[in-house]
């Protein structure tokens, strides 16, 4: 084998680890790709892989800090790449800070050992560590972090409380059911105890719009995780995915194994990690869904942080449209981790009017927070 053929592989076990879904094919079809092109060329041994490697835009940078770092400090390379190259600007991110990921796939962070005194029992020191990574922006985890958050939001459950609907069953309760009482009564011939019901209650559907544009990337895979547990523990929940369009993927969330359906999550979206047309995506899931989902008391959840590359036309009237179609209408946005957050944009104006609760939503603990507002009883909203 040679030495090309082992940094590849190298390379792609970097990209691994940083959370690219690479294979042993990828490894395969990028050597057959250096083939074809000179390898002396820093740039074309860049974009080769490059179109090997990236299947999606939220992985490009990824990919470019990952590409910089290896093949400049990789021993078994530097040879044969052209200095010059090395040199271009548009290969170099030498001014932006790699993120955690890229600094733990190469083993360059070391945390500082933590000195725990041996009368602290382990379940103590094992809840720090939770309690730290609640409170911890999933934007700035690490990929252990960001796997160790994915299982903790697995075990989340969301007890939307029960909702009374139009409908009586036979039971204790306040109303007298005359019905079944003078039907008792025939058969028995004669006076006998009155019959009563009461009122049917149940879980009130639970409708998701989460934005999957570029700039809610870093949040969109873990809310994910947290819609799926929600999906799978109760029943009429309905989510729904937007860039510029809309795409229900309500089918792909009820696998049964997490990974699995964010795979088929990701391959049903043909916008993920691109531009944002809310009012636009709002009109079309109030002419075609609206109907069919909000019916029966639902509560609606909008995931997004509120940036419209329409400027927010049309938006007001579509937000109004929606919040009069649910009982009630949350808005989770992550720029609200920002103490000095301003509605300053046009898109966050127009829809800040038409919401029933604002809040944030970047750590494990403002999903905690949510699932806590989520579960307090809510009138019904004067008609």
């Amino acid at each position: 084998m040679t030495a090309l053929a082992v940094n590849v592989m190298q390379f792609a076990r970097l990209l691994r680890r940083a959370g690219m879904p690479l294979g042993p094919g990828k490894v395969a079809l990028a050597l057959e790709a250096l083939q074809a092109i000179d390898i002396g060329r820093r740039a074309d041994v860049f974009h080769a892989l490059h179109t090997v490697f990236v299947e999606r835009h939220a992985q490009s940078q990824l990919f470019r800090m990952a590409f910089d770092r290896f093949w400049r400090t990789n021993a078994g390379v530097a040879q044969t790449l052209s200095l010059e190259e090395a040199a271009k600007p548009e290969l170099r991110e030498a001014a932006k800070p790699a993120p955690r990921r890229i600094e733990d796939a190469f083993g360059t962070r070391r945390a500082a050992p933590q000195v725990i005194p041996d009368e602290i029992p382990e379940a103590v020191a094992s809840w720090s560590a939770a309690e730290t990574l609640r409170s911890k922006d999933f934007e700035t985890m690490s990929a252990a972090e960001l796997a160790e958050a994915r299982r903790l939001v697995r075990t989340l459950r969301l007890p939307i409380t029960d909702v009374s609907t139009r409908r009586f069953r036979p039971g204790p309760g306040p109303r007298i059911d005359m019905r079944a009482t003078f039907r008792a009564m025939v058969r028995a011939g004669g006076v006998i105890e009155l019959k009563r019901k009461r009122r049917v209650t149940r879980y009130p559907p639970l409708v998701v719009l989460c934005d999957i544009s570029g700039s809610m990337e870093p949040y969109a895979r873990m809310l994910l995780h947290f819609l799926h547990a929600v999906t799978n523990d109760r029943d009429r929940v309905h989510v729904f995915l937007f860039g510029t369009r809309l795409t229900n993927v309500t089918r792909e969330m009820r696998q049964r194994d997490p990974d699995e359906a964010v795979t088929r999550v990701t391959r049903a979206v043909k916008d993920w990690s691109g531009g944002t047309r809310i009012g636009e995506v709002l009109g079309t899931f109030n002419r075609l869904w609206s109907r069919r989902v909000l019916g029966q008391g639902a509560v609606a959840l909008l995931i997004s942080d509120g940036l419209d590359r329409d400027g927010g036309a049309g938006l007001s009237q579509e937000m109004e449209r929606l919040h009069r179609s649910c009982r009630r209408l949350i808005w989770l946005n992550p720029l609200l981790r920002y103490a000095a957050f301003e509605p300053k944009s046009a898109g966050i104006r127009a829809m800040l009017p038409h919401v029933d609760d604002f809040r944030p939503v970047h750590n494990l603990d403002s999903l905690v927070d949510l699932i806590a507002a989520l579960s307090a009883p809510v009138l019904r909203k004067a008609a």
